[in-house]
């Protein structure tokens, strides 16, 4: 037996020593991928001449083999093409040092004009002024930027909106074409030689266009396309608690594959943060295309028959909002696949003229395809395995698996964790991959069959997408395999019931089952929404900043700030330790100004020391715009960092042993609304004039969620408390008049 592991030892010992090599040196990782092909080209050919061809056809079992076997290799493919693609990654950041510096040292009557697109249709205020604000602050020359906002869903507060912020409002009769056609009508109406195509709720960084607008020095290219980044995170990571040890499932795509596929030529605008060449848009016919869902592909593929090329820069110039429950996810995520489907049956599709060999090949859709149609029924393969006793494959003993199997498994992730260091983990790689099969294969399915005639579904934004039950069909379906899988263990843990005639199997075919239970505990904990506490992103700060009391004026330290509030930290100093919930207070801090606000917690976290949680009353405004632009475009971290691997896939493991009820989302969610509370008088006098028209006398409300904290709140006698929770008990209702600022903690 033991002649049958070396395989399995030398990829370990290989394993060992990729840690110690960056992924960037080309000459090792490509040595890495030689060995992994070696093993994967080895593996196949030992399943189709000992597997597959002996078996007696037709027969039950003879079609379980080849479909089985076909699905499989469908998957080895797509792995097989992501890693060529990951070997061939660009790095541009020398290239855009280089651009940023010639351009800041141009006058500014020399630089090119730049329309900057921003397209809507139902997104609500608190996630568009973000967007508009971050596009005004675009450190560029203000003659030659010009902020556009397509408005598809014709909004006279918009309107007025953008004119009180000079941004140009357009609207057009109709929502034909969805946003291909939005921006279609806005090109009519514009003329800068350079488009910035943003979405709605993605705020550029100041220095974006510095940084990629050099690229288009070189006459052939079409696209500068820039990473998705996000400052919230997605709801698989909340989900699964794991915001700070997981970073986000785009990470793979964006700063693994699209670099990968750069330097191959085949990156691809991705919708927003693309900035295109008008010119390059007249001679597809000055029209973005509207044949698919996804104009942004068919707009690469058009530009690439006219002989233009892409760039794709691989920096954070841009962060967005993620999905923010998993019905937006599914949103979105089908309409991904429907897009990239329809594309293969298009004239102007991959399939069409005018495109070379690696380009049909790399805009093929086949990881929707694989992923969506194969994932689910390979999670199926071990329940149906110990089910029925229809083997997967014939004439196979515990020793071949070791000899060629397992290698080419193993050798499959350690090549990929080499190579996508930080951005992929394969448990929760594998896990989502069967969350988004789950929903998003019935699209695929039915765009297969009928590629046309499906409408645009917007994905939900803000409030809108806030919230969520379960998702029921992901939960039956995922603990409907673990049951089943679990029942088959069981049945084969006996002779008298054992449905498996070759017990030599057992122990392969367990191990297989246990791992996809996990799996699909993880993919039912995916699915259960939790509770967040936080009503906004905060951006960590860690900078000097004022508190204005009504007596003193004290320095602090400002820890962290989001849209609705801050944590201030400053020395105790007579008058201090006399501040408590509810007083009103002003902090002031560097590029905003003063902003006024109201304690919601107090906490002494060191001696000498305390720790004040504010929130802040601050409207539409100067100021309000200028706090956009401080935390959005600025390039700050996040409140969040990632873990090392192997932490991660512990925490995976811990996540899916945990009893699933202790996921649950019918956690009760508390507003406070204290009425008429104006800003005293004393505070309004140290405010500026234009701070005091921002101010007026609204009401003040902060939005408290149950942290199961106990500390009494200080509420004036006109305070409501609503519950938004109808189902609540008397004693959960009277629990909430308990209850603190949590999201401020």
């Amino acid at each position: 037996m033991a002649e049958y592991l070396l395989p399995a030892f030398a990829v370990l010992l290989a394993a060992s020593l990729a840690p110690k090599w960056s992924p960037d040196r080309r000459w090792f990782s490509t040595a890495l991928a030689a060995g992994y092909a070696f093993l994967l080209i080895r593996y196949l050919f030992w399943r189709i001449t000992e597997t597959v061809l002996p078996v007696e056809m037709p027969s039950t079992v003879g079609i379980v083999v080849w479909l089985i076997f076909v699905i499989e290799s469908l998957v080895w493919l797509e792995g097989a093409n992501l890693i060529l693609v990951i070997l061939n990654r660009t790095d541009r950041t020398l290239q855009a040092d280089l651009n940023e510096t010639k351009s800041r040292g141009t006058a500014p009557e020399n630089l090119p004009d730049v329309d900057v697109f921003i397209a809507t249709y139902n997104e609500p205020l608190e996630v568009l002024e973000k967007t508009i604000a971050g596009a005004l602050a675009l450190d560029w020359a203000g003659e030659r930027l010009h902020v556009f906002v397509l408005d598809d869903g014709r909004r006279d507060w918009l309107h007025e909106y953008c004119k009180a912020r000079g941004v140009v409002h357009l609207t057009r009769s109709d929502n034909q074409h969805a946003k291909a056609g939005n921006i279609n009508a806005a090109l009519k109406r514009t003329n800068s030689p350079f488009i910035l195509v943003l979405d709605a709720d993605f705020v550029p960084l100041r220095s974006m266009l510095h940084r990629a607008m050099g690229f288009f020095e070189d006459p052939s290219v079409g696209i500068v396309q820039m990473p998705h980044h996000f400052f919230n995170s997605d709801p698989v990571q909340v989900n699964l608690n794991l915001e700070v040890a997981m970073p986000d499932e785009q990470r793979l795509f964006f700063d693994v594959i699209q670099p990968g596929r750069d330097g191959l030529g085949c990156a691809f605008c991705c919708g927003s943060n693309g900035i295109i060449r008008r010119e390059a848009i007249r001679e597809i016919g000055g029209r973005m295309p509207t044949d698919s869902v996804t104009e942004d592909m068919l707009l690469t593929l058009a530009m690439f028959r006219k002989g233009y090329v892409t760039r794709y820069l691989n920096e954070r110039l841009a962060i967005g909002l993620a999905p923010e429950n998993l019905q937006s996810y599914f949103v979105q995520r089908s309409r991904w696949a429907q897009g990239a489907i329809q594309t293969m049956f298009l004239r102007n599709g991959p399939f069409g003229p005018g495109l070379s060999l690696r380009q049909r090949l790399l805009f093929v859709p086949s990881h929707w395809i694989s992923m969506s149609l194969c994932q689910p029924l390979v999670v199926s393969v071990p329940a149906f395995f110990l089910l029925t006793g229809i083997p997967p494959l014939i004439n196979v003993s515990t020793a071949a698996i070791f000899y060629f199997q397992v290698p080419v498994v193993l050798a499959s992730m350690m090549l990929m964790l080499h190579l996508a260091a930080g951005k992929f983990a394969p448990l929760s790689a594998a896990a989502q991959s069967l969350l988004q099969a789950l929903r998003v294969a019935p699209t695929v399915l039915a765009t297969l069959i009928k590629p046309n005639g499906h409408s645009f579904n917007v994905t939900p934004k803000g409030k809108a997408a806030r919230g969520s039950a379960a998702d029921l069909f992901v939960l039956r379906v995922s603990m409907g395999l673990f049951l089943l899988t679990g029942l088959g263990l069981l049945l084969n843990s006996n002779a008298s019931t054992r449905m498996i005639a070759n017990a030599d199997l057992l122990p392969i075919v367990s191990f297989w089952a246990i791992f996809n239970m996990i799996i699909l505990l993880l993919v039912a904990a995916m699915a259960i929404p939790r509770l967040q506490l936080r009503a906004e992103e905060r951006f960590e700060l860690s900078q000097k900043c004022r508190l204005t009391t009504e007596r003193e004026l004290v320095g602090g330290v400002l820890v962290n700030a989001s849209m609705s509030g801050c944590l201030v930290r400053v020395n105790d100093v007579p008058g201090v330790e006399r501040l408590t919930q509810g007083d009103w207070v002003g902090v002031e801090f560097s590029d905003v100004g003063l902003i006024a606000g109201r304690i919601a917690r107090c906490v002494d976290l060191d001696v000498g020391s305390s720790t004040f949680g504010i929130v802040f009353q601050l409207e539409s405004g100067e100021k309000r715009d200028r706090l956009i632009q401080k935390l959005f475009c600025e390039d700050l971290p996040l409140t969040t960092t990632h873990t090392e691997k192997r932490t991660l896939s512990l925490l995976l493991l811990l996540r899916a042993l945990r009893p699933l009820k202790e996921m649950s989302a019918e956690a009760p969610r508390w507003e406070i609304e204290l009425g008429a509370l104006s800003t005293p008088a004393w505070l309004r006098e140290r405010l500026s004039y234009s701070d005091r028209a921002e101010l007026g006398t609204t009401d003040w409300a902060a939005e408290l969620k149950d942290d199961s904290a106990d500390a009494p709140i200080n509420i004036e006698r006109s305070a409501r408390v609503r519950i938004h929770n109808q189902s609540m008990t008397t004693a959960a209702k009277a629990h909430a008049d308990r209850k603190t600022f949590g999201h401020l903690s």
